[in-house]
């Protein structure tokens, strides 16, 4: 036969006890992600096209040339928009304006120094990053959740040991909120957005690159019936 369930509010012979468990991590971020926007502009459409092919050639061949340091290279939004003169009758074009965004995602952090300063070295190639982050299959959020859990027993068992008892069963847990990470951004994203120019007789020094300490957070409630306690 079937127990009755527990009624919400718990009862004189099976007291309801409501508790938090909380953990913070911090971690070491295990990859980074930049993003590589390339840009054109010309007075004819075809020549802005080919320039923009050959200035994303060009970023893809870079970014490839590292190997396994790159885990993913994806290509977004391709937009080519004439612009058209502001006076005047009729759909005058005055340019076109050609653009790509890629995203890189590295695993090799001293790579990611040395490959984001000469992608901002290139022509009309813009970096924005790098944001940082753990791996999907990271044990470290499950780490926290665990540590949540453990929390939220030990102060249930404090509690009914203030009372002079004990718990007797867990009634539910709720996941109230795991944060993966609450990534920092490196000194590129703190200084916004770096465009430069080719400079080819005087190549750029690598960019030093600090990764922040990842702060993975995770929370639980859970409801224990206690044994009676004597009061």
């Amino acid at each position: 036969m079937t127990p009755p369930a527990t009624p919400p509010h718990g009862t004189p012979d099976a007291p309801l006890l409501t508790v938090r468990g909380e953990a913070e991590i911090d971690a070491e971020p295990e990859t980074a992600r930049i993003g590589v926007t390339i840009t054109a502009r010309g007075r004819d459409r075809r020549t802005t096209l080919d320039d923009l092919t050959r200035r994303n050639t060009t970023a893809l061949d870079l970014i490839k040339s590292y190997g396994d340091a790159v885990e993913h290279v994806t290509t977004g939004s391709i937009t080519i928009t004439p612009e058209l003169t502001p006076h005047g009758r009729g759909e005058r074009v005055r340019s076109h304006h050609g653009r790509v965004h890629l995203t890189a995602e590295l695993t090799d952090f001293t790579a990611l120094a040395e490959l984001t300063t000469r992608l901002a070295d290139l022509e009309l190639t813009q970096v924005d990053g790098p944001s940082w982050a753990l791996r999907p299959d990271s044990p470290v959020p499950a780490q926290a959740r665990r540590q949540a859990v453990h929390q939220a027993l030990q102060r249930a068992r404090e509690y009914a040991d203030a009372l002079g008892t004990t718990i007797a069963a867990l009634i539910e847990l709720t996941d109230t909120g795991t944060d993966p990470t609450h990534p920092g951004h490196g000194p590129l994203e703190r200084g916004g957005r770096r465009t430069a120019f080719a400079h080819p007789d005087e190549p750029a020094q690598p960019l030093d690159l600090e990764p922040p300490r990842l702060r993975i957070s995770a929370q639980v409630s859970a409801q224990f019936t206690m044994r009676p306690p004597q009061i």
